[in-house]
C-alpha cells in the first residue's frame, strides 16, 4: 500500500516546494515573532483556498491534457480581452518570477552560509558570492538534465528534507498545544495585523501555481481515472505546506527579540535557547526552500510563456529553456552582486496584486464549461467555496496596492 502511495505522488510536492519559498518563511517568521501563535488561522485559510483552487488547476489539465495558459487564450474569445489577459500573465508571471528568483537562489545561499560561512570573492570593486552561483548552477543542471521524472524525485527529496527541519526545529521550542490549536481555529486580528494576515494568505494562494500545476500533472497522468491520485497528492502535500509555514510561526513565537526581520535572524536568535542543532535544523530548511524555488520559479514563467505564445510546452524544447534559463541567469546575477531590482519587485507585486483576482475568476469560468471539463465541471459546493476563494483574491490584490503605494484601500 505504502510502495502504491509513493508511486502516486505527483506534482502536489512541487507546488508546495514552490509556495514555500525564502519570502514565505521570512513572512511567516514576522507573523511570529510579532503577534505569537495569533495568526496560525490565516495560514489555516490559506491551506483551504489553496486546495480548492489547485484541485480545479489539476482537475483542467488532467481532462484537457493542455496547460492553464494555454486554455485560457483559446477560451477568451475577444481579441482585447484576451490580449489584456496575456499581457498580464506575462508581466506577472514571467517579470515576477524574474524579480523574485534572486530572492530565492538568496534565501538558499543564507541557509548555506549559516552552516559553511560566506565565501565571497572579489573583482576590483565588485564582490561576488559564490553560494549564490554553485546554487544556480544545482538549479542548471537540474532543469536542463532532468526530466518531469527526475525533478519530482529530487524536489520530493528536498521538500522532505525542509518540512523535516522547520517540524523538529518548531519541536525543539516545545511550545503549548493548546495555544497552537486556540490560534489555528479561533480567529484573532490583533493591533495592526491586517497586512501580516494578507501576506500570509498571499504567500500560499500564489497565482504562478496555477499555471504550474495544470502543466505538471498532465506529465504524471492522462486519464480521468487519474484524478483520485491528483486530488490526493494535491491536499496531502498542500497540508504538508500548510504545517511547514505553521511550524516556522510557532518556531519564531518562541522568540522574544523585536530585532529579527529575517528567518536568517531566527536561526540566530533560537542558537542561545535551544543550542546549535536548532540553528542548523532551520538552516537546511532555509536552504531547502530556497532552491526549490529557484527550480520552480523558472518552470513556472517558462510554462506561461508556451501557453500564452502557443509554443510547445515540452520541457526539452530550445524556447522552453531558453525562457526558464533567461529567468534564472537574472536571478543568480542579482543575487551574486547583492543587487536588489526593487522597482522591477514593486512592479510584479502590483502585476500579480491584478493577476490572482482575474485568474481566479477565469478559472472559476472555465472549470463550470461544459465545453471544456464535460461531466467533470464544477460543482455547486466547489462553486461556493470559488467564489468566497475570488472574494479573498480581490482584497489581497487591494491590500497590495495599499502596500505598494500607500493608496490606504484596506
Amino acid at each position: 500500500m505504502l510502495k502504491n502511495w509513493f508511486k502516486n505522488i505527483g506534482p502536489g510536492p512541487l507546488i508546495a516546494a514552490a509556495f514555500i519559498g525564502p519570502g514565505t518563511v521570512t513572512v511567516c517568521t514576522l507573523a511570529g515573532v510579532a503577534f505569537g501563535f495569533s495568526l496560525l488561522w490565516a495560514m489555516v485559510l490559506s491551506v483551504i483556498a489553496t486546495i480548492v483552487l489547485q484541485e480545479m488547476s489539476a482537475r483542467l489539465g488532467i481532462i484537457t491534457q493542455k496547460g492553464l495558459a494555454e486554455i485560457i487564450r483559446e477560451n477568451i474569445k475577444n481579441p482585447v480581452a484576451k490580449f489584456l489577459v496575456i499581457a498580464l500573465m506575462l508581466s506577472a508571471i514571467v517579470v515576477g518570477n524574474a524579480a523574485y528568483e534572486a530572492g530565492n537562489i538568496t534565501g538558499g545561499v543564507l541557509g548555506l552560509e549559516t552552516i559553511v560561512g560566506n565565501p565571497n570573492i572579489k573583482l576590483g570593486q565588485v564582490s561576488i558570492n559564490l553560494l549564490s552561483i554553485i546554487i544556480g548552477i544545482a538549479a542548471f543542471l537540474m532543469l536542463y538534465l532532468g526530466n518531469y521524472k527526475t525533478l519530482e524525485k529530487v524536489l520530493i527529496g528536498l521538500v522532505t528534507l525542509m518540512s523535516i527541519a522547520f517540524f523538529v526545529t518548531a519541536v525543539i521550542t516545545k511550545p503549548n498545544i493548546f495555544e497552537i490549536l486556540k490560534g489555528a481555529f479561533v480567529p484573532k486580528f490583533p493591533k495592526e495585523s491586517l497586512l501580516t494576515i494578507i501576506a500570509l494568505i498571499g504567500t500560499t494562494v500564489v497565482p504562478y501555481n496555477l499555471f504550474l500545476h495544470a502543466s505538471l500533472v498532465k506529465e504524471k497522468w492522462k486519464s480521468t481515472s487519474d484524478l483520485k491520485y491528483a486530488r490526493k497528492d494535491t491536499f496531502i502535500a498542500i497540508v504538508l505546506g500548510g504545517i511547514v509555514s505553521m511550524s516556522i510561526i510557532v518556531s519564531a513565537a518562541s522568540i522574544q527579540d523585536g530585532n529579527i526581520r529575517s528567518a536568517n535572524d531566527l536561526a540566530q536568535g533560537l542558537q542561545p535557547l535551544f543550542g546549535d542543532f536548532s540553528k542548523y535544523f532551520l538552516a537546511i530548511g532555509l536552504f531547502a526552500a530556497g532552491i526549490t524555488s529557484a527550480i520552480t520559479a523558472p518552470l513556472a514563467a517558462a510554462f506561461v510563456t508556451c501557453g500564452c505564445l502557443g509554443w510547445s510546452a515540452n520541457m526539452k524544447t530550445k524556447k522552453f529553456r531558453a525562457v526558464w534559463l533567461f529567468i534564472l541567469v537574472l536571478g543568480i546575477v542579482f543575487s551574486s552582486l547583492g543587487i536588489k531590482p526593487i522597482d522591477i519587485i514593486k512592479f510584479a507585486q502590483v502585476a500579480n496584486g491584478i493577476l490572482l483576482p482575474i485568474i481566479a475568476g477565469v478559472l472559476i469560468w472555465i472549470v463550470n464549461k461544459e465545453s471544456v471539463l464535460g461531466t467533470h465541471r464544477n460543482t455547486t459546493r466547489l462553486n461556493i467555496f470559488g467564489f468566497l476563494i475570488l472574494l479573498i483574491s480581490i482584497l489581497l490584490s487591494l491590500a497590495t496596492h495599499n502596500k505598494v503605494f500607500g493608496l490606504n484601500l484596506v
